[in-house]
């Protein structure tokens, strides 16, 4: 991509956020490079993560889109991302204003819908709690929390994949949760073969947690979308929070709007999305 200008969109959502690329017209992907370059924030545009709006990978979806870290390594899903997608779609017109559609991230096709609030509802999909599907190494079949070893202690933790591993750690106060130290930690056992997002959740009420997520191949960020899904449906199963209700997950950039529907096993995510600016690299 050397000598080609990139116009882009900066975009957040609860604070987590976004460079997104347009690539429909062909160009290649940004490499691990460029995309670190990119998402430094004192010598490039900064970002937790690039979006690339790629052409729809299944015939009902609008539009396509892969998510790269900010150190480059590709992504599997992004639940704030998809909002922000969502909203870049409907500027741009590939997507209507007043109806619903569908996109399609790296991991699974996703149902958008307008909000009561004219923002953008996500179909998640389906949390899977098998080991094999986080991956989680060590363990045959799915517990409500599973107990690892690290740096001479033990953790506790329910793990899950949302379309990326997700390890949920419940804590009294999520405010003097050791995020980094736990969350660092847990990124470099070998029982999480592809590395983990690290949520760290409070249960506030039945209905309402506070979050804070250390993410794979960024670090600790203002909201997680994913993260703030995995974390019901953890909290849900654990007997923790209650099914078929709106959660409200208060993260350091925002509140989201998570409902885990337990008979249909689908998660809807809700929030906010901005533009910030736009930009030519």
């Amino acid at each position: 991509m050397r000598g080609l200008k990139l116009a882009f969109s900066k975009m957040h959502g609860a604070g987590n956020d976004f460079v997104v690329l347009d690539l429909r017209d062909g160009r290649p992907a940004p490499d691990p490079a460029l995309c670190a370059r990119i998402a430094d924030r004192h010598l490039g545009v900064g970002c937790d993560q690039l979006l690339t709006v790629e052409a729809p990978r299944s015939a009902d979806a609008v539009a396509g889109y892969r998510i790269w870290n900010a150190d480059g390594s590709a992504a599997g899903q992004c639940g704030n991302g998809a909002r922000c997608i969502a909203a870049w779609l409907v500027r741009d017109g590939t997507a209507p204003a007043t109806a619903g559609f569908a996109i399609d991230s790296p991991s699974a096709t996703h149902a958008v819908a307008r909000d009561a609030d004219a923002g953008f509802v996500i179909d998640m999909g389906t949390p899977r709690f098998a080991p094999q599907a986080v991956p989680l190494l060590g363990w045959d079949a799915a517990e409500d929390a599973y107990a690892l070893a690290i740096d001479g202690g033990t953790v506790r933790f329910g793990a899950v994949s949302m379309g990326n591993p997700h390890a949920v750690i419940e804590v009294a106060e999520v405010a003097h949760a050791p995020v980094a130290a736990i969350g660092a930690a847990l990124q470099r056992a070998p029982a999480f073969p592809q590395s983990v997002n690290a949520g760290f959740a409070e249960v506030v009420a039945r209905d309402r947690i506070r979050l804070r997520v250390f993410e794979r191949g960024v670090g600790e960020t203002l909201a997680c979308g994913s993260g703030a899904c995995a974390a019901v449906a953890v909290l849900v199963r654990g007997g923790r929070i209650d099914a078929d209700r709106e959660v409200a997950v208060e993260l350091p950039g925002g509140t989201l709007r998570i409902r885990y529907d337990r008979a249909a096993e689908r998660i809807h995510m809700g929030g906010p999305t901005a533009f910030v600016f736009e930009g030519e690299w």
